[in-house]
């Protein structure tokens, strides 16, 4: 044969073990058409024709070709299956034919035996087949066709032995890459040893060689499927699609994605729609097929009725093609009771056993439908007998089910009810073993049954949560488990997400619960349960207004729930927390006349109802209305109450919860020694023995005032429940009482006898690191990694060691952590996303910076993929996870603001964002970033979403205080800040903003005001280190250096105000007069005075002064480091000398090198080189400095920038240039007295001596009317404009202060009155 009749041959081969034999005649026709009357294909069109039922059609075809040498032992053989197929078989027919198949057997040649061994092979004869086989293997030499059939045969009988040898069948059978049918049994084989990696390589090669083979795809698809790669396999099934709009494995995989990955019934539903249109087209005779594709999405759709509406329909169009197959009628029983049905479902479970009295499967669904109409007796009497045959066939996690409900029902103890459905679980999960995820693992996972269990469980569980830090019951843990595996299967099964809520919030993870509700609502908003659960969640956080509009939600959604207690219930307790009391007490009444609440057997009863309320929830009734009388101080009310729950619940379970909650009222009384003698009453093999032993400590510990015998009730727990929660809670009590080394005792106690317990491990790490016995903590952490107990652990060690500053030791520990756990599950992704994060931390902690990012980077690539699988496997920790994700962005976009690469810091931002909508912290970044880049803007909107989330939020409300003054909106800018002021005058950091803004806009004058007020405030703010530096700031601003170096000093020794303080100090010290350092025009001016001896002497005390403060900095940050490094330099740069400004350029150059556009540096350079007279190299690190946009941290140095580089300007001659940088400086600093000063020095130059003349004045107003020098011009001008009288006032001003100031007289004074005279 051709390589087409190959391919052809594969595809039938795959269709008749697929049993899709309605393709196997399709594709055997087309052969047909394209090869004349090829005996092959008209052998397979009637093996087709056969499997369908249509014997005689089959008969006559198979005659056509029985007399071919190469056909006549398959044809024999098919004809006699189908004459013993018939109704009527006839028996000399059959046995002619077996005769004649004998005779031809042994002359028959290599081909006839291997299409004799193929039939055989299909028809499920493995060992027959395999006899054939060898022996055309064995006359054919070793004919390669042979080989791979055996290897097939070997795979597929079911035998371990034969199976692990297939392998080499097909290596030596394959004749070359194209030979689809070996390729595709190796395939096969990888799949069955589990090596679905290797497999889907395989796989590969057939696509590459013969695209258009599509079982390939289809494997491929499923085998991505195994490998819990849903995305890959949906992208495959729409590959499959486009090729073969009608593959039903696509069709199939694409439903179960829309059904159990994305929740969207709807979705599914139509997809099974196109599925049961694509079934009818080409396999319309298909019982089996219609039947197994009901299965999987019946078990998977959490009862929703447009989904068993489809696989109704599947399944009726399979009963009505075989009408006689028991298993059918068994399965449409089953779909009737999906769909509570019940009534039909035990017609269909009878009909069943009537074609097959011995079919186990319909057995028990009658017994299932007797126990749901409450006929306990039969169904006692059934399960009886089923038990007894259940030791021949085996365990039945269904069973086991039935078993415990019918406890449940008869009242039985707890403790059987629990083991039954124990065993119920183990069994079901059982048969799991071994298999991949895949249709077949999700029909026999059941979700639908694995939910009736885990909600008859619930009701078994204790409801309150224990208590912070304490494990959960194991009943809990179990639920967990079983829904944690269904939640990672299904994600989209709403219901088991909602379970896997309520088990949390009963154990106390109440924002884990939160989240997975939350996930509910958004999947589907009207979820009644949901929302109630949810009422209950906002409830325990106290979350008032959230929790009434989670139960309004739920009363609009479902008007039912008014008949609910439990709705009820959870509006008068939030009532009660409102301090509507006796409306509480009106709505609990209500609660009290329902059926459900008031009969002790009412949940029996109503079982078979839409309502059923648990024991705890009733009982909760009668507490919170007891509660509620004795608030209300109707004690009488109360007591009567609690009496009648005694007598209600007398011999339950909660009876014990009624007199711990009695023992609460005798102490709400003030009579503690009646509640601790209702307490001691209470035994260790009660329940709640352990809550009331707590209870008891609780009341000496608090009440009591006595650590002995709040310890003593601790250690009688051990003694009398002597488990590892018992310990734990003793070493807790130790903790409480601040004894951390009998602690670490009791807990190394617990660990012993629950070794692999984490939070144990943990408790004790954390409490040798509270002793401070770090080393003992450290050698506790390493033995339980090298133990391998406790490989989690790995962190707490490498954040200890983090904290110790073993850098090395930490790295090391988490290189290895990350080597060792590897893969693509869930927990393995999370571990390693922390290991990388706490990696970067330590890699800053070592300054070693593009490490820290790399490996920031490769926790966010590896958090992404967290968040993809998280959605879908736990839901609940969603938001924890996007938090963390948030975080690491967050933590990227920090080192970038860092490296003042502020472009990347914006995009990681808002990457943050995206996972973190309303994280202020991120937003107030962001928004400082846009204020950085001079986005004003973006800058505006993310304050105002901010200010729309929190009104009081002082970061954002300062931010748009500093956007209104750069649009000049000054007015705006302060009203901003005022706002704040006003709720809290002694608010210091906003005053010291409201002082600088007050400086920017050129109010000065109202900063006093401000003070005034603070001081009014609090009657001790002059003692204040803020108020004291607030005065410090305002008092330099207004040019009174030595005042304000006072009160500088005052806040100089304070923890938050020290370190500002000290730099102000060190910059008043090294510029006084607040001159232009390295400006050499106004020191040329006044040469005279700046070369005085006195001056220099002054000037070198002041640099003494301010090296000796510099030690007093202890920096740390990195950028407080860059700071004093910055602020040491320019010491040196004080002094003058050649040497000093040489090494300062040095470094001003080493940290402009090593931080981007860092502006001090720059300046730092440029001022050394005017000292150093290179005005050139100063000029272009000045344009440098002048290109880049102003921001508030560096405006300082912004300023002084742009007033060195007006004074170079100026000096040259170039004065426009000049003015826009001074015009600049006035932009950002109204109260800038140099850039008045220069302008003026312009204007005087120029000779417009009145415009020079308003410069000087507002220079001499914003230098507080102290300098001399400005006074001198400003006088100056004044003459010059003919302003006489003003000319005059100002010397006699200066002339007050300084009564020797050269050339005020001679010059300006005696010329003034001369004029006026003339």
């Amino acid at each position: 044969m051709d390589d087409y009749d190959v391919t052809t041959l594969a595809l039938i081969n795959y269709f008749c073990q697929e049993r899709y034999f309605n393709h196997v005649q399709i594709t055997a026709n087309e052969g047909l058409k394209k090869y004349g009357n090829d005996p092959v294909y008209i052998f397979f069109r009637a093996y087709g024709t056969l499997m369908e039922g249509r014997i005689q059609e089959a008969i006559q075809e198979i005659d056509v070709i029985k007399d071919r040498s190469d056909f006549s032992l398959c044809s024999l053989m098919t004809l006699i299956y189908a004459y013993r197929k018939s109704s009527n078989p006839d028996r000399e027919a059959i046995q002619e034919l077996e005769a004649k198949l004998k005779e031809e057997r042994k002359s028959a040649g290599p081909k006839a035996l291997y299409f004799a061994g193929l039939l055989l092979w299909h028809l499920g004869r493995h060992d027959k087949a395999r006899d054939y086989i060898d022996r055309m293997i064995k006359i054919s030499n070793g004919a390669k066709e042979g080989l791979t059939l055996k290897g097939w045969i070997d795979l597929t009988c079911g035998k371990e032995a034969y199976a692990k040898k297939a392998v080499k069948y097909f290596d030596e059978g394959m004749q070359s890459e194209k030979d689809i049918f070996a390729v595709m049994g190796k395939a096969r084989y990888f799949e069955m040893r589990r090596n679905y990696s290797g497999a889907v390589d395989t796989v590969n090669h057939i696509i590459v060689n013969v695209p258009g083979f599509l079982p390939a795809f289809v494997m491929k698809m499923k085998l991505q499927l195994a490998l819990q790669d849903w995305e890959q396999a949906v992208e495959t099934a729409q590959r499959l699609l486009q090729k073969d709009s009608h593959n039903f494995e696509a069709l199939q995989i694409l439903a179960l994605y829309s059904l159990c990955r994305e929740g969207s019934v709807t979705e599914a539903a139509n997809r099974i729609g196109d599925l049961i249109v694509a079934l009818d087209h080409f396999e319309p005779h298909n019982a089996e097929l219609f039947y197994k594709m009901a299965l999987a999405f019946s078990r998977a759709c959490g009862r929703k009725q447009q989904v068993l509406q489809q696989t109704q329909t599947l399944v009726e169009r399979a009963v009505s093609l075989d009408s006689n197959n028991s298993e059918l009628a068994t399965e449409l029983g089953y779909q009737m009771v999906l769909q509570g049905k019940m009534k039909e479902a035990l017609k269909c479970y009878k009909t069943a056993m009537k074609l097959d009295e011995t079919s186990v499967s319909a057995f028990t669904g009658i017994i299932r439908c007797q126990l749901f109409e409450g006929q306990e007796e039969e169904a006692e009497q059934q399960l009886e007998f089923l038990s007894e045959v259940q030791q021949s066939i085996g365990k039945s996690g269904e069973l086991s089910y039935l078993h415990a409900i019918l406890a449940i029902k008869k009242q039985k103890g707890q403790d059987e009810i629990v083991n039954l459905l124990s065993d119920a679980v183990d069994t079901h999960f059982s048969s799991l073993h071994g298999l991949p995820l895949g249709v077949q693992y999700l029909e026999k996972l059941n979700p639908d049954f694995l939910l009736e269990v885990i909600k008859e469980y619930i009701n078994f569980c204790p409801t309150q949560s224990p208590s912070s830090g304490h494990a959960s019951s194991g009943l809990l843990r179990h639920c967990t488990s079983v829904l944690e595996t269904m939640v990672k299967i299904v994600p989209g099964l709403l219901e088991a997400i909602f379970l896997m809520a309520k088990v949390k919030y009963f154990a106390g993870d109440i924002e884990a619960a939160q989240s997975s509700l939350q996930h509910c609502i958004e999947q589907n908003s009207s979820y009644p349960d949901a929302h109630l659960l949810m009422a209950q969640v906002y409830l325990s956080q106290r979350n008032y207004k959230l929790c009434s509009h989670s139960l309004e939600l739920c009363l609009s959604y479902s008007f039912e729930v008014q008949e609910h207690p439990l709705y009820h219930l959870i509006k008068a307790q939030l009532q009660k927390k409102l301090g509507e009391v006796q409306e509480a007490i009106k709505i609990l009444q209500m609660a009290m006349n329902f059926p459900e609440v008031k009969r002790v057997r009412s949940a029996t009863k109503s079982s078979n109802k839409k309502i059923t309320v648990s024991m705890f929830d009733r009982v909760s009734i009668y507490l919170e209305l007891a509660d509620a009388h004795s608030i209300n101080g109707e004690q009488h009310e109360a007591a009567k109450v609690m009496q009648d729950a005694i007598i209600e619940f007398s011999g339950t379970s909660e009876e014990l919860r009624i007199t711990i909650a009695n023992a609460d009222l005798a102490l709400m009384q003030g009579d503690t020694e009646l509640a601790l003698s209702m307490l001691r009453n209470i035994m260790p093999e009660q329940p709640y023995f352990i809550q009331a032993k707590q209870k008891m400590a609780d009341i000496y510990l608090h009440h009591r005032k006595d650590k002995r015998l709040y310890l003593s009730c601790y250690r009688d727990l051990v003694d009398k429940v002597p488990d590892s929660h018992t310990y734990l809670l003793l070493g807790d009590a130790y903790m409480n009482i601040q004894e951390p080394e009998k602690a670490i005792e009791v807990y190394d106690q617990a660990l012993k006898k629950t070794p692999k317990d984490g939070t144990l491990a943990s408790k004790i790490g954390k409490a040798l690191v509270k002793t401070h016995n770090y080393n003992k903590a450290v050698n506790y952490y390493e033995s339980a990694v090298k133990n391998g107990q406790q490989n989690f652990l790995r962190y707490d060690l490498a954040e200890l060691l983090l904290k110790l500053k073993h850098y090395e030791k930490a790295e090391k520990i988490l290189q290895q952590a990350l080597h060792s756990e590897t893969g693509n599950d869930l927990p393995v992704l999370m571990e390693n996303s922390r290991y990388f994060i706490l990696l970067a931390k330590i890699y800053k902690k070592m300054e070693n910076i593009e490490e820290s990012i790399s490996y920031l980077q490769q926790g966010r690539e590896v958090q992404a993929r967290v968040l993809k699988k998280v959605q879908l496997e736990q839901p609940s920790i969603a938001p924890a996870q996007k938090q963390f994700a948030a975080e690491i962005c967050a933590e990227i976009a920090n080192h970038f603001t860092t490296q003042r690469d502020y472009e990347q810091a914006i995009k990681f931002y808002k990457e943050a964002l995206v996972y973190c909508e309303t994280d202020n912290k991120v937003m107030l970044e962001l928004a400082r970033l846009y204020l950085a880049q001079d986005d004003i803007n973006a800058c505006q909107h993310q304050c105002a979403l901010i200010l729309k989330n929190d009104a009081d939020n002082e970061a954002a409300t300062m931010m748009m205080a500093d956007i209104m003054f750069r649009k000049q909106d000054y007015e705006q800018a302060i009203y901003h800040v005022q706002q704040l002021l006003e709720n809290k005058p002694d608010n210091y950091p906003i005053l010291s903003r409201l002082i600088d803004l007050l400086r920017r806009a050129g109010k000065l004058e109202d900063v006093f005001r401000f003070l005034e007020v603070t001081e009014k405030h609090s009657s001790r703010a002059n003692l204040d280190p803020g108020f004291n530096y607030c005065k410090g700031l305002y008092l330099w601003y207004t040019g009174q250096p030595n005042d304000a170096l006072r009160h500088f000093n005052k806040a100089r020794k304070d923890s938050d105000w020290g370190q500002n303080a000290v730099y102000n100090m060190i910059e008043i010290c090294l510029n006084p007069d607040n001159d232009t350092i390295g400006g050499e025009l106004f020191e040329n001016i006044d040469g005279d005075i700046g070369n005085s001896t006195e001056k220099h002497e002054s000037e070198q005390l002041a640099v003494r002064t301010a090296e000796k403060l510099l030690k007093e900095l202890k920096p740390q940050t990195v950028q407080g480091h860059v700071q004093l490094r910055i602020m040491q330099n320019y010491c040196l740069l004080a002094t003058k000398q050649k040497t000093n400004v040489e090494q300062a350029l040095n470094a001003f150059t080493n940290i402009a090198t090593a931080e981007k556009d860092h502006v001090p540096a720059l300046l730092g350079m440029a001022t050394a080189y005017m000292i150093l007279k290179q005005t050139p190299r100063a000029r272009n690190q000045l344009k440098r400095i002048c290109k880049m946009n102003w921001n508030a941290i560096d405006a300082e140095e912004f300023e002084k920038s742009w007033l060195l580089l007006a004074d170079v300007y100026i000096q040259n001659g170039k004065y426009d240039m000049a003015e826009e940088l001074l015009r600049r400086c006035l932009r950002h600093n109204r109260s800038c007295c140099k850039a008045y000063e220069y302008m003026g020095y312009i204007m005087e130059k120029e000779q417009g001596y009145r415009d020079a003349a308003l410069n000087y004045e507002m220079a001499w107003k914003f230098g507080n009317q102290t300098n001399p020098t400005i006074g001198y011009k400003l006088a100056f001008n004044y003459l010059k404009a003919k302003r006489y009288v003003d000319a005059i006032d100002i010397c006699h001003r200066v002339l007050t202060t300084h009564p020797n100031y050269p050339k005020m007289r001679k010059d300006i004074l005696d010329k003034a009155r001369a004029a006026l005279r003339a």
